[in-house]
């Protein structure tokens, strides 16, 4: 969903109504995850999506309609060969999409400016989406360490619950008894700050994964003391600082979601720089060179104090064997090991595997998607088989 908070933002400012469709559970294959979104404004103009093209058009419908008629809709899309003129996903899995009106002024517009204030600031946020007709489907809660708006059914337990969830790196599904009209389903989707990328050294290799690093949502800085090199002009997109760069990651603010890359190959910088990487909780510490310099290096990081655990850490030489050459094939190859490390993925060709393409899907009652039997995406589950009763929930 963090990809259309930009236009959300937009559209608020200009105190213009848009429709969020947000993609609240998935079935077995599905092309996106649970909490991706789109964005559709009154003119028409569409941000994000929430599958790989196959039911976007359908969905994109269902946003105008919302838009003209105040209401929330939930949608489910799955096969649908008995229809084929149907909005229908053609790789075997079942979607549930839920489209919610914004009005501006409305306790949505609220929620959702509450949200895309804490993400500017780097603060942990959750938006708990209530899911289910009975309940109250399409209202909106955003909770942060100060406080909550929003409107949601149990909304005291719902608010302690999206604090803690604020904090999770994917969506979770919540579910409350006790309403009169039975359980209440609320989608928590949390906002962690973006992934950060600390590049040491200015050279043409970093150029490549700078910019690489951006298109991919990583809050990108660069580091080196030389700013003849360390140029702002160079690094479109990223943060570049210019200090000793063993001092800087020392100093900066460091988790595990950060990458660092030292690129610099420069006996001056690299041994006082991974020394600090490594004392740090970052989640990846990769270091460019030829395996002559690794041990070479590996010599100096020891001579330093360095521990073996330590630099059991260490990604040298940095990247995957793809075999390119280039700064961007190189820059590629680096953050595609990044991605396995944070994933825990196999870099095995998919061909080559079985099973699920993406196994860690949750369902809502917290167990992973992979053991749903592949009947629950049989020819029979047609396009948009299920619609709320009563044309929505109006907000």
């Amino acid at each position: 969903m963090r990809d259309v908070l930009e236009p959300a933002r937009t559209r608020l400012d200009r105190g213009e109504p848009f429709a969020l469709a947000v993609l609240v559970d998935a079935y077995a294959s599905a092309p996106r995850e649970v909490g991706t979104a789109m964005l559709v404004d009154a003119a028409g103009q569409v941000f994000g999506n929430v599958s790989a093209g196959c039911v976007d058009g359908a969905v994109y419908e269902l946003c105008l309609q919302a838009l003209a008629s105040g209401e929330s809709t939930r949608s489910r899309y799955g096969i649908s060969d008995e229809r084929a003129f149907a909005a229908a996903l053609t790789c075997g899995g079942v979607i549930d999409v839920l489209v919610v009106p914004v009005v501006p002024g409305s306790r949505a517009a609220e929620a959702l400016r509450v949200v895309i204030d804490a993400v500017e600031r780097r603060e942990a946020v959750a938006l708990g989406i209530v899911t289910d007709a009975a309940s109250g489907g399409g209202a909106l809660l955003a909770v942060t360490e100060a406080g909550a708006v929003g409107d949601v059914p149990a909304f005291a337990v719902a608010e302690a619950d999206l604090r803690r969830v604020a904090h999770a790196a994917a969506p979770v599904a919540l579910r409350y008894a006790g309403d009169p009209n039975g359980a209440t389903e609320v989608l928590a989707v949390p906002f962690p700050h973006a992934p950060r990328l600390i590049v040491v050294g200015a050279v043409e290799f970093s150029v490549a994964l700078a910019r690489l690093g951006a298109a991919s949502g990583f809050e990108v800085t660069v580091c080196d003391p030389r700013d003849v090199f360390a140029r702002p002009d160079r690094f479109p997109g990223a943060t570049v600082v210019h200090d000793q760069p063993g001092r800087y990651l020392a100093a900066t603010p460091i988790d595990e979601r950060t990458a660092v890359c030292v690129l610099t190959h420069d006996e001056r910088f690299d041994v006082d720089a991974i020394s600090a990487a490594l004392a740090s909780p970052a989640a990846y510490v990769g270091a460019m060179g030829s395996r002559r310099t690794h041990d070479d290096r590996l010599s100096r990081l020891r001579a330093a104090g360095v521990t073996d655990a330590a630099l059991a850490r260490l990604r040298s030489p940095i990247g995957l064997a793809l075999g390119g050459r280039t700064p961007e094939e190189t820059a590629l190859s680096i953050l595609a090991e990044i991605v396995l490390v944070r994933a825990g993925g196999s870099g095995e060709p998919l061909r080559e595997t079985r099973g699920p393409i993406h196994p860690d899907a949750v369902v809502p009652d917290g167990r992973r998607r992979t053991d749903a039997p592949a009947a629950v995406c049989a020819d029979a589950v047609d396009a948009v088989v299920a619609r709320w009763d009563g044309g929505g929930i109006r907000l």
